[in-house]
């Protein structure tokens, strides 16, 4: 289903429910294209027929294209796609068999499924076979495990056995399923005794498939090697400005006011520190995402359906800071720091600062709002208004000394 679950653009838990579809519509594609008429099939092998060979041609272009594509995009990960294991002997034996079935049945596997839920009787009887040698396969599986795991050269590609450049293989292999449509169209009317009603080398109506492909592979040749950012991810130079005006920093009073004010309160504090040290005391309402973890699938989630304004912390910003970078560098918006961190928090909260008749009306303002938001958290009216894990306000308040100096520990 990728690329649309790592998007987010599908629930990944109706992701058999599409596979499902998926599967009703490859079956409906098979038996359109003939595959479900044994002799149609086994005409590959016989020279009248090959819309076995063009069909998989197709499917084979149209995959690796589209891979390489969404790779380049970012939509997938081609360096994580999982590559089945080649056993080489193996592969070999089963194709001799698999080779010699299909002509003397005129199906493989998936094609006699399609033939017999529309009730071909020959494609049924074939089902049958491929499950009695299921079982006789199984029940006898140490004795052809030898054979079954022969000559492992593990998960090898074809471009890198040859040595060659990914892309350029791709352009070549592109350029051979052209010549293979149009080289067997001419084998089939020969053998069939048909003159084409069309001059040229093949029919009209390949016209734009092929200028297709042919755009398409070139234009993964001649694509660099990655772009400089993926097309979800914020260029580098956004990146750089906002980094340096410092407009992402959340201070103190306002993290401090929102706390004691649960009706206003629009924030989701992400502790960035690691388990054992969040275990050990937080802000009320805080979730923990440890730095190294930052871009897992739970971050993302959490971060995703949240409505309310993130807010990283640490000791220090030091942490926080590497967790915003790397968020707003894999396009997360709304991302913000805890200015000066934990040890600036708690710094500024109990630094209780005596006030002169001389300070304008403002600072003294600020000055006892600071000093009604420390006897808050002294007391637990901070942890009241917001969920925490049930760790009292007062062991917050034991842990820190109130003379917190700024930095990072």
């Amino acid at each position: 289903m990728g690329p649309f679950i790592p998007q987010g653009l599908i629930n990944p838990e109706l992701s058999l429910f599409f596979a499902f579809v998926i599967g009703l519509g490859f079956g409906y594609v098979l038996e359109q294209a003939g595959f479900s008429n044994s002799t149609k099939l086994a005409g590959v092998f016989y020279g009248y027929d090959f819309v076995v060979l063009r069909v998989f041609f197709t499917a084979a272009v149209t995959a690796a294209v589209g891979l390489l594509l969404f790779d380049y995009m970012g939509w997938v990960e081609y360096d994580l796609m999982y590559i089945n294991p080649t056993f080489l002997k193996s592969a070999i034996v089963g194709g001799v068999i698999m080779g010699f079935g299909f002509i003397l049945g005129g199906y493989c596997p998936g094609t006699s499924v399609a033939g017999a839920v529309i009730g071909k009787i020959d494609a049924m009887f074939y089902l049958v076979g491929i499950l009695a040698g299921i079982f006789f396969f199984g029940t006898f599986y140490e004795t052809f495990k030898p054979l079954y795991t022969a000559d492992d050269l593990g998960d090898i590609v074809v471009y890198d056995s040859l040595g060659m450049n990914r892309d350029l293989f791709m352009f070549i292999f592109g350029l051979i399923a052209l010549t293979s449509f149009v080289v067997t169209k001419k084998i089939e009317d020969k053998v069939n005794g048909i003159t084409p009603p069309y001059k040229g080398l093949f029919h009209p109506s390949y016209n734009l498939p092929f200028f297709l492909l042919i755009a398409l592979i070139t234009l993964n040749l001649v694509l660099p090697g990655q772009p400089r950012s993926k097309w979800y991810e914020t260029p580098a130079t956004t990146l750089l400005d906002e980094a340096a005006s410092g407009k992402y920093y959340v201070g103190f009073d306002e993290v401090a006011y929102k706390m004691l004010h649960e009706g206003e309160n629009d924030l989701l504090l992400v502790d960035v520190r690691g388990a054992d040290d969040f275990s050990r005391f937080s802000l009320p309402g805080a979730v923990n995402v440890p730095l190294k973890e930052i871009l897992g699938t739970r971050a993302e989630r959490l971060i995703q359906k949240s409505d309310k304004k993130v807010v990283l912390y640490s000791y220090s910003s030091s942490d926080a800071d590497q967790a915003w970078m790397l968020l707003r560098r894999a396009g997360f918006r709304n991302i913000h720091v805890l200015k000066d961190g934990l040890n600036g928090f708690y710094g500024q909260l109990f630094d209780e600062k005596p006030v002169t008749d001389n300070e304008m009306a403002s600072v003294a303002f600020e000055t006892r709002f600071r000093e009604r938001a420390a006897k808050a958290f002294k007391t637990g009216e901070a942890a009241e208004k917001t969920v925490s894990k049930g760790i009292p306000v007062t062991t917050i308040v034991d842990i820190i000394p109130p003379k917190a100096g700024k930095g990072g520990c």
